[in-house]
């Protein structure tokens, strides 16, 4: 199967995540991707197929070779984000963009433009696989998925490239920050992973945000608003209140590189009861720090003005920058940096802005630094796939398979 046909039959599977669902996989529909992968991955030729209880897909492509190889993985996960609806996904190819805008459905007038896209341009003359505007793509990360399964399938079918035990793995549950909680890193039994699940062609990443998840819930006082003054306390202004008093430059639309942000996620409610829901991100680990502090003693300087109990906050570590579990091991990186040049793709080494299961892992001792999948504007309805980054990709998989052998025969 050619690795577009196979990118396009996985995003035909819906498999959005839900947050607070209170179980693994968080959506029941995640779980027929995961039966269609073991399904395929056996008739492949894998040996060591699981699809575990919660599930997590594992197979094993078993060593060529007799000589002593590190045996490592390769990783991707199989939600999509709770953003934007991953269901009734209708691709479509692009030949040969042309550097114009892009309409995605006339009627409605969605057009993904490159006025307001430019990283469109860096992709001119190629075949780009886009939305029909009205739901999210998919390639974070069936993209990955793709390139893993592409390149596994190229390795068995040719014998030739020497190479060692390689072990795959698929998770459910990554957008909402659960991809590494249940996966079986004894098991999966590496020594060190990659998960394809970046973006643009060349990207090389083992930074990422240090990140805590925040909630704050507002408990007001109703009463008739004609006989309200001095009993009222109303839950939805002081929650507005709130969110008005956090740094207004210190937002993602605000911030960029290296700097770190709060972001409101959500804010609802009414006189009686509101609640506030925030993402505290940054690299840095003493900032990250600062910044939970900032927010614990916001909600205390409001229960001074509005009384006791009148906010509650619940603040929870989701993981942490991968950079100091990376650095010991900087094999882990240079390795994947010389496949790159082997393969004719400029590497960019760069932060994320965000966080990947690898962060996860590698403080569970799975070193696991991030490559690029190749999809661009992940979460919404102008994501776009450029199809010569997906083949790059699967490439490059296979060459960090045979360097590793290599490497290890020298």
């Amino acid at each position: 199967m050619d690795i577009v046909e196979r990118f396009l039959k996985y995003v035909s599977f819906d498999t959005q995540s839900a947050e607070d669902a209170g179980k693994t996989p968080s959506t029941d529909k995640q779980l027929k991707l995961a039966e269609y992968l073991a399904d395929e991955l056996t008739r492949l030729g894998l040996t060591e197929v699981e699809l575990d209880a919660n599930g997590y897909v594992y197979a094993t492509l078993p060593a060529n070779t007799d000589q002593p190889v590190p045996t490592i993985g390769f990783i991707a996960h199989m939600d999509t984000s709770p953003d934007c609806s991953g269901c009734n996904v209708r691709p479509r190819i692009v030949e040969a963009y042309d550097g114009g805008d892009i309409v995605l459905d006339a009627r409605q007038g969605i057009v993904t433009s490159p006025q307001k896209f430019p990283e469109l341009l860096d992709h001119v003359g190629e075949d780009i696989i886009v939305t029909d505007g009205h739901t999210l793509l998919g390639a974070d990360d069936k993209a990955g998925i793709a390139e893993i399964v592409d390149a596994m399938e190229y390795l068995l079918q040719h014998p030739e490239l020497k190479h060692g035990k390689v072990r795959v793995g698929f998770n459910p549950d990554e957008e909402i920050g659960l991809g590494a909680h249940k996966f079986d890193v004894a098991k999966f039994g590496c020594e060190w992973a990659y998960t394809m699940d970046g973006g643009e062609l060349g990207e090389l990443e083992y930074e990422n945000f240090n990140a805590a998840s925040a909630k704050v819930e507002v408990r007001g006082v109703s009463v008739h608003p004609g006989y309200a003054k001095g009993k009222m306390v109303n839950a939805a202004r002081i929650a507005a209140e709130f969110a008005a008093q956090l740094p207004t430059h210190e937002t993602p639309e605000q911030t960029q590189d290296y700097e770190g942000f709060f972001h409101l996620l959500g804010l609802e409610g009414n006189v009686e009861h509101a609640s506030l829901t925030y993402i505290i991100r940054d690299h840095d680990r003493a900032r990250f720090e600062q910044r939970k502090v900032f927010m614990q003693r916001a909600v205390e300087w409001f229960n001074v003005k509005y009384g006791e109990g009148t906010l509650q906050l619940a603040l929870n570590d989701q993981y942490y920058n991968m950079r100091e579990k990376i650095e010991p091991v900087p094999h882990v990186v240079d390795l994947a940096v010389e496949a790159m040049r082997a393969c004719g793709i400029p590497p960019k080494v760069r932060a994320i802005r965000g966080g990947t299961d690898g962060a996860q892992l590698s403080f569970m001792g799975l070193p696991c630094p991030n490559i690029f999948a190749g999809g661009l504007n992940f979460h919404g309805p102008h994501e776009f796939l450029p199809v010569p980054s997906l083949r790059k990709a699967a490439a490059l998989v296979v060459k960090i398979v045979e360097l590793t052998a290599r490497r290890a025969g020298n």
